[in-house]
């Protein structure tokens, strides 16, 4: 059975942040390793090329498919800010009510920019959606 593509790098989380381009992103970036540090208690960990992950877990599905991912993260992009919000289960709509600007993927939240969006409820989603994966896989530290 295939591998996901994603994998955990070891590569210095400090070093990806010093070299993105955009200031502002950035800067956003570097509060956002605090803020998902603050909430879940795990260090960041790179995830492939770009994706800054918090904790792990481990599934396995009745296909038989089963791998390892991160629970929650994010990627700068050159567009925004991707927040990985995993797996994607809940109904999370009560707390983006109050979030602020913000886009919708199946896992994911795109931010342009921080001050978009509501800090203290984003905290508030950061560990809801860690708290739901939970109901289903075991989060561990990375």
């Amino acid at each position: 059975m295939a591998e996901n593509k994603t994998q955990a790098t070891g590569a210095d989380v400090a070093a990806y942040i010093a070299a993105i381009d955009h200031p502002v992103r950035r800067a956003d970036a570097e509060r956002l390793v605090q803020i998902f540090q603050e909430v879940t208690g795990f260090a960041p960990t790179m995830w492939g090329g770009s994706i800054i992950g918090f904790g792990r877990y481990h599934y396995r599905y009745a296909s038989g498919r089963e791998g390892e991912f991160l629970a929650t993260g994010f990627a700068p992009r050159k567009a925004n800010q991707v927040i990985y919000i995993l797996p994607g289960y809940a109904e999370f709509g009560p707390i983006l009510d109050r979030l602020g600007k913000w886009k919708k993927g199946k896992s994911c939240l795109y931010i342009n920019k921080l001050t978009d969006v509501d800090e203290g409820v984003l905290r508030e989603l950061i560990r809801a959606g860690l708290d739901d994966l939970a109901t289903r896989w075991e989060v561990r530290p990375a």
